[in-house]
């Protein structure tokens, strides 16, 4: 069995539904069953990642473990790690899986939350068990955040609209991620994952705009406005530094793209156009 934290996220979800459909058992950890909406041949589990005690049960029987840092806390993702990995190890479990970030090798953004990924990275490799790491850069489901106001304003308004990134298809990073979860080959492995085509977030808006079928402007904003629309939305604190440093450093800078994922599985990454057509449903009002 596969134990995975995060499993209502936007990679665990697509983690969970891989393994089911090749037929793989999975133990899907979520804090809400009752709303989860995972896989009915998927056994949900009721627990708090960041509180690994409440998982030792769950862990019985279980060969892999896939590690998502959000779920076990920004602030405690690396001692939550280390503790939870220390209950595995006494389960007999064979493997961990992490997700982590390119910020970790790279160094954009602010330096304490490339810190954050790399003390989860550093409890699995001390974890005494086979690990693999994978380090991914920006999610196309980030832009998800745009949704709301492209649906009630048709514009996404934010900061440094020139900045681009090798944006990956969350699907890719979930089929890594399930092939690393099965196959004990891609032990003691670091892989950086990245997308196809380095992008701006402005070349991401008008994607979003074709797949919609009508034109989504970028409207820059300063970075001050941006955190204080962010803060007034309820975010934690920490969340308009992290975005704003994250993308003042991408501009003019291009992130190394690297060819592991199309090795790893065999073909082409999805691109960030099939991503918006996918999800077009969700930007249109």
């Amino acid at each position: 069995m596969i134990f995975i934290t995060g499993a209502t996220g936007n990679v665990g979800r697509e983690v969970v539904n891989l393994l089911r459909a090749s037929g793989e058992e999975v133990v899907a950890v979520t804090r809400h069953p009752a709303t989860a909406v995972l896989p009915d041949s998927a056994v949900v589990v009721e627990g708090d990642p960041t509180r690994p005690q409440t998982l030792a049960k769950a862990l019985r029987g279980i060969e892999a473990v896939f590690i998502s840092p959000r779920a076990l806390g920004d602030a405690t993702a690396g001692a939550a790690t280390v503790e939870l990995l220390k209950l595995a190890a006494k389960q007999g479990v064979q493997r961990v899986v992490v997700l982590s970030a390119v910020t970790v090798e790279y160094g954009v953004g602010y330096q304490h939350f490339a810190n954050a990924f790399k003390a989860v990275e550093d409890a699995a490799r001390a974890s005494g068990l086979p690990w693999t790491i994978l380090r991914c850069s920006d999610f196309a489901s980030n832009a998800l955040a745009w949704a709301p106001q492209i649906r009630a304003a048709g514009v996404v308004r934010g900061v440094y609209g020139d900045a681009a990134t090798l944006t990956i298809h969350e699907r890719d990073i979930a089929a890594v991620s399930a092939l690393a979860l099965v196959d004990a080959a891609h032990t003691a492995r670091t892989y950086v994952l990245t997308g196809p085509q380095s992008l701006t977030q402005r070349e991401k808006a008008r994607l979003i705009g074709e797949a919609i079928g009508r034109e989504v402007p970028w409207v820059e904003v300063p970075p001050e406005q941006l955190r204080q629309a962010l803060l007034a939305q309820g975010v934690p604190e920490d969340v308009p530094d992290r975005i704003i440093g994250y993308w003042a450093d991408h501009v003019g800078r291009q992130e190394p793209s690297s060819p592991a994922l199309e090795r790893l599985l065999g073909r082409p990454a999805l691109t960030f156009a099939q991503w918006a057509a996918e999800h077009s449903a969700t930007f249109r009002n």
